[in-house]
Formats: C-alpha cells, sequence, structure tokens
C-alpha cells in the first residue's frame, strides 16, 4: 500500500498565545521542577539590603551606594571568567593570584619601565591569556585534574607576584589613566546617555524577540510580560543612574563626586559580550553542551579539548582584568595583589549567583548578582561595625547554603524527569 504526502498550502500554524497567568504557571512549574536559577540569589540580595538599610540607614547613602560597585568590582571581573570554567564542572583555584601576577605586570610595565598605559594594559591581559593557555593545556592534554592544575597554580603565582615586586615591594600606580577606572565618574550627561542607550538596546532586542518568535509560530512570552522586563530595566536603570549622579562631596567646591563609577560600564560592557558569547553564539552552545555530557558533545562532532582549553583562557584573561580594577583602586600593586580572600569570594560570587558547581548550568549575570551579595555582606557588615571573622563566617554560611541549594535543585530535576 502506497502513502502519498499531503501538501498544506494554507498559513503557518500558529503557536497559541501565552496567558500571563499560564506563564506565571510555568515559571512556578520550573521552580519546583528544580529551575530556580538565580531567584535565591535575587531574594536574598533584597532581604540583604533590606536589612542593612534598617539597621543601618548610611548603607543606602550614595556614597555607600557608590561605594558598593567600586568595592565588588575586581571579585565580579573575576567571577564572570570563573563561571565559564564552572560550567565544564571544572574549577580554577588560581584565578585569585593570576589576577596578582597581572596586576603585577601592569605596574612594572607602566611605573617602573615607563610604558604608556595601553601597553600595561596589553601586556597584563596577554599575560592572563598565556596563564589560561597554560592552565588549559595541562588539564585537556595531559590529563591533570583542574583541581590539582589550578592548587599548583596557586601556589606558582604567588611565588611569581613575589619575584615581580622583589620580594615585598610596593609599586604605585600613577598613571591618570588607569586610575581612573576604578576611582572616578562618568559626567552625570554621559551617564544619563549610556543608560538611554541600554534601554533602547534592551527594548529592540525584547521586542525583535517577540516579533520574530511570532512570525514563525513559535511559543512566546505573552507581551504582557515583554513590557513588564523593559519597564523593569527602566525602574532600576532611572534610580541608580539619578542617585550616582548627586553630589556626594562632602566639600564640592574643591572636589566634586557625582557620576556612575567608571567600572560600572566595563562591568556591563562585558556582560554583554560574555552573555552574548554563550547565549547566541555556536561556541556558547558547545560550552554548555560539554559541561552537560563531554562525552555525548565529543561523539557529536565538538571539538572538547578545545572548549576546555578555551574555558581556561577566558578565565584568565577577565582575572587579568580584574586585577587591573584591583590595582585602579588601590593606586599600586603589592605582595597581596590578588591573594587573601580575592578566590574565595569571587567563586563564592558565581556560585552564590546561581552558577552550578557541578557543570552545564549557569550564566554570566549569575558572576554579577553574587558579586553584589559578596560586596552587600562586607560591606553591610562593615558598617555594622563586625570584624573580618565574623564577615568570613557569615559569607562562608551564605556560601554553604548557595551550594546546598544547587545541589537539592539538581536533584529535584532529576527526579522530577525521571516521572
Amino acid at each position: 500500500m502506497s502513502t502519498t504526502a499531503v501538501k498544506h498550502n494554507g498559513p503557518t500554524p500558529v503557536a497559541p498565545a501565552a496567558t500571563v497567568g499560564s506563564h506565571i504557571r510555568d515559571y512556578w512549574r520550573r521552580v519546583r521542577g528544580g529551575d530556580i536559577g538565580a531567584l535565591p540569589a535575587v531574594l536574598g540580595l533584597l532581604v540583604l539590603c533590606t536589612v542593612f538599610s534598617i539597621m543601618r540607614p548610611s548603607f543606602l547613602t550614595t556614597v555607600n551606594l557608590a561605594n558598593l560597585f567600586t568595592q565588588g568590582a575586581a571579585v565580579t571581573l573575576i567571577a564572570m571568567g570563573l563561571v565559564f570554567v564552572l560550567l565544564l564542572g571544572e574549577i580554577d583555584l588560581s584565578a585569585g593570584f593570576a589576577s596578582g601576577v597581572c596586576a603585577a605586570v601592569l605596574a612594572n610595565v607602566v611605573t617602573v619601565l615607563g610604558y604608556p598605559w595601553y601597553v600595561a594594559v596589553l601586556a597584563a591581559v596577554l599575560t592572563g591569556m598565556a596563564i589560561g593557555t597554560t592552565l588549559g593545556l595541562l588539564v585537556a592534554k595531559i590529563g591533570i585534574p583542574s583541581f590539582v592544575v589550578t592548587l599548583a597554580g596557586f601556589l606558582a603565582f604567588q611565588g611569581v607576584v613575589l619575584l615581580l615586586m622583589e620580594e615585598g615591594r610596593n609599586i604605585s600606580i600613577r598613571d591618570s589613566v588607569l586610575v581612573a577606572i576604578a576611582n572616578r565618574n562618568l559626567p552625570p550627561v554621559l551617564g544619563w546617555t549610556l543608560a538611554a542607550i541600554a534601554f533602547v538596546g534592551y527594548a529592540m532586542i525584547q521586542l525583535r524577540r517577540y516579533r520574530s518568535r511570532a512570525a514563525r509560530g513559535l511559543v512566546n512570552d505573552p507581551i504582557t510580560v515583554v513590557l513588564a522586563r523593559i519597564v523593569g530595566l527602566a525602574v532600576i536603570l532611572g534610580p541608580a543612574v539619578y542617585l550616582l549622579n548627586q553630589e556626594r562631596s562632602f566639600n564640592p567646591l574643591f572636589n566634586s563626586l557625582k557620576g556612575v563609577p567608571i567600572v560600572v560600564p566595563i562591568i556591563a560592557i562585558l556582560l554583554i559580550v560574555w552573555t552574548f558569547v554563550l547565549q547566541r553564539t555556536s561556541y556558547g552552545r558547545h560550552i554548555y553542551a560539554v559541561g552537560g555530557n563531554k562525552e555525548a558533545a565529543r561523539r557529536a562532532g565538538i571539538n572538547v579539548d578545545r572548549i576546555r582549553i578555551s574555558v581556561f583562557v577566558i578565565c584568565s584573561t577577565m582575572a587579568a582584568i580584574g586585577g587591573i580594577v584591583a590595582a585602579s583602586r588601590a593606586n599600586s600593586v603589592d605582595p597581596n595583589t590578588g591573594g587573601s580572600n580575592v578566590l574565595l569570594y569571587a567563586v563564592g560570587a558565581a556560585v552564590i549567583g546561581g552558577t552550578s558547581l557541578f557543570g552545564g548550568k549557569g550564566r554570566v549575570l549569575d558572576a554579577v548578582l553574587g558579586g553584589a551579595v559578596v560586596a552587600v555582606i562586607d560591606n553591610g557588615m562593615g558598617l555594622m561595625g563586625y570584624s573580618s571573622g565574623v564577615k568570613y563566617v557569615v559569607t562562608g554560611v551564605v556560601l554553604l547554603l548557595a551550594a546546598s541549594v544547587d545541589a537539592l535543585s539538581r536533584r529535584r530535576a532529576a527526579a522530577s524527569g525521571g516521572r
């Protein structure tokens, strides 16, 4: 018996339009199934800000708000790079001191050797790329576990920093461009301009995506939800820029202090770039594929070794950028740059934000949210007069809770998928 193909000449079937109620039910279903994303980080951030603002009204002042951005910038940038490594289920314990090595290179090139700032920045970034390439090759080609390789790097890079700083020397950063990165602010008009560009760009992307999916008959978010996202960004950007554009100096006649910190658009640009790479490119999809199931990815034709090497390169490059920001904020580099709690806070920021330690789940935005949580804890408890010991304990507990939530959500997701 022969079969005859039936030809449809009618219009392309259109997926039924989703309602706000169905969208909320679907989201709640995903949460119950273990896909909670960055929800714990967002809720934790809201709770922490509320508690600290009640207990210390100075927490919400414009001076402290600007300080929060610069205080957590270096850790957030390093955490953004760590997200790529964690997506593969790997770890980089050397990221903190790698940032210190790159900062030491920066200081030596610009201050000791006297080269321009852009040469020093390039040297620092290339140093980070070289570090990442070396770590990636050892992990992917030789087969040494990333924990061992990066633990060795943690020790070795600490020694390299000491050698570059001649066993304890402090090198000042006097270049005005480098100092401005973490210590200067944008003119108020430029801050509003960048905020408007960000808002319009985000709105265009959201509306274009909605129209594209609707035209192809794909399941789409309700237009109300799309518009709510756009309005939500405006609600965040508008008040933030307005507050940061207020005068924060106690003596504005001699030293005016207002505007969005320069480091904020730097983080925003890198967030957009790396988010695009992860979500809109085949390379990003390959990272998630390798993190989800390395053997399946290999059988699908993905060059797993290349992916593994590349994420370490990205991680160490972002560590270099974080080291540059840290050197700018301190106006100097010393043997402790990149040490102390930098690595712990960076890993904590990525995990607290929602990136899984088991690989295959995470976003660059997680590092920003987690970095905000870490900065708020450190800043708020400092305002309340707590010691460093208490800060470490609280941050450790928050990290443990985030890791527990991740483990429980994965278990729940596995159970839901099995039914």
